[in-house]
């Protein structure tokens, strides 16, 4: 069959899932199943609670579907995985929906089929695992009856300059003729072009690393703030004076959570330890960018002690909730970290984020969002996520929220160095 005749099943309809449907969606049959029924609902109403499809776009994609019911998959020939691939408390792969996705694909699968995965998951897993429980729910034989793709996704919450179409994208097929195949049926809709890895490992690889290299890179920022508040020294002003120079890497300290960053190394480091080899490098990263949160807090609270403001009952408000500015996703977010260790401390916590969904919160994290935080209330005021609400705020109206003894921490830069009294 033609690729340009493939009828198209999106599983897992969420900041990768939903964007990718509506583009191919503009031009070709395409079916965008979810197990959540609440998702398809405001789907179906033109409605994206993630922001990152518009309902014009979603009314742009009029060849584009959304269900629930499995039934409605056997149609398709060409099924696009794009499920989350979250860690558990061990910091050890889940592929439970990896998995669970692959099933229902098995459940559909015909002759002729392929499956691509966009999940990001360690080197050899779509054919290690993914594979292997396609060919035992249909019965089909791997690369005879049926066959794989896989292209990562990356998909930048929140972020309206680059999409999905102005990213290049890596693409990868379990075949020669596969690839070929699948690397067209992404043309159609990247604009920026792709790059046909060699094997789907290769492509699986390539994920992995975009991520561990950005994590390892803000773990050296991270530690050099560490020194130089020791020393006094402004980091800011250290990386403004280091970034004069042409190839100095911007980046910037702070707390790294989110779908891709605090969460892909692991998978990489998981994999390395499976063939026999301890990672040194990736996991002291990871060990460091995840002691952030207590760092922040010890800072705050040493401040507080030297300013004689009672921490033990304090009112501290946390500004920001999200993973990262400007966007609603609350994934892996590490400003958790800092509620659980000002917890310890046995400060009373606020937490206001004018991009959360109030129930989202509650469910995934047992926080309740303030929906406004009251004037001249807090002993300490942390900036965690650099929201243009915050910075549109101004230092003065932030300053307000604070008793008239007060300890702002700007920990995502938002102000000057002599409006707030820590950053890192």
């Amino acid at each position: 069959m033609d690729q340009s005749e493939r009828k198209i099943a999106v599983i897992g309809l969420g900041y990768v899932g939903l964007p990718l449907a509506v583009e191919f969606g503009r031009s070709r049959p395409v079916v965008g199943f979810d197990i959540n029924q609440q998702r398809i609902d405001e789907l179906v109403v033109g409605t994206d609670s993630t922001l990152e499809t518009s309902s014009d776009e979603l009314q742009e994609a009029k060849h584009l579907s959304f269900t629930t019911d499995v039934e409605e998959l056997r149609d398709c020939d060409c099924f696009i995985v794009t499920v989350p691939t979250p860690i558990d408390e061990y910091n050890q792969p889940d592929l439970t929906p990896l998995v669970k996705s692959s099933e229902t694909v098995g459940s559909v699968l015909n002759k002729g089929d392929i499956v691509i995965y966009e999940s990001t998951v360690y080197p050899g897993a779509t054919e290690e695992v993914c594979v292997p429980v396609l060919e035992s729910c249909s019965g089909l034989k791997f690369n005879q009856d049926f066959f794989a793709g896989y292209s990562p996704e990356r998909i930048n919450p929140g972020d309206k300059e680059h999409r999905l179409a102005t990213i290049k994208k890596v693409t990868a097929g379990s075949t020669p003729e596969i690839a070929e195949l699948v690397d067209a049926l992404y043309g159609e809709i990247i604009t920026a072009g792709t790059h046909k890895a060699d094997t789907i490992m290769v492509a699986e690889a390539a994920k992995v690393i975009e991520n561990t290299q950005r994590d390892l890179n803000i773990a050296l920022i991270n530690e050099l703030a560490i020194i130089f508040n020791r020393m006094g020294i402004d980091t800011q002003a250290v990386l403004e004076a280091a970034g004069s120079k042409w190839n100095f890497l911007p980046f910037r300290p702070g707390l790294v959570g989110g779908h891709c960053i605090g969460v892909d190394p692991y998978y990489l480091t998981h994999k390395a330890q499976a063939i026999g080899y301890h990672p040194e490098i990736i996991l002291a990263g990871r060990r460091l960018n995840d002691s952030m949160g207590s760092h922040v807090v010890t800072q705050l609270v040493k401040t507080m002690m030297k300013r004689r403001i009672q921490v033990t009952g304090a009112r501290v408000l946390v500004m920001g909730l999200t993973f990262k500015e400007n966007c609603p996703d609350l994934r892996n977010t590490r400003v958790v970290d800092l509620v659980a260790e000002l917890a310890e401390y046995e400060c009373e916590v606020d937490v206001y984020d004018p991009w959360v969904d109030v129930q989202e919160a509650q469910n995934e994290y047992g926080i309740t969002p303030v929906v406004e935080p009251d004037i001249a209330t807090y002993d300490a005021i942390i900036l965690a996520v650099g929201h243009h609400q915050f910075v549109e705020m101004g230092i003065d109206k932030v300053r307000q929220l604070g008793k008239p003894e007060h300890v702002l921490y700007d920990l995502k830069y938002l102000f000057s160095a002599d409006e707030s009294d820590l950053r890192l």
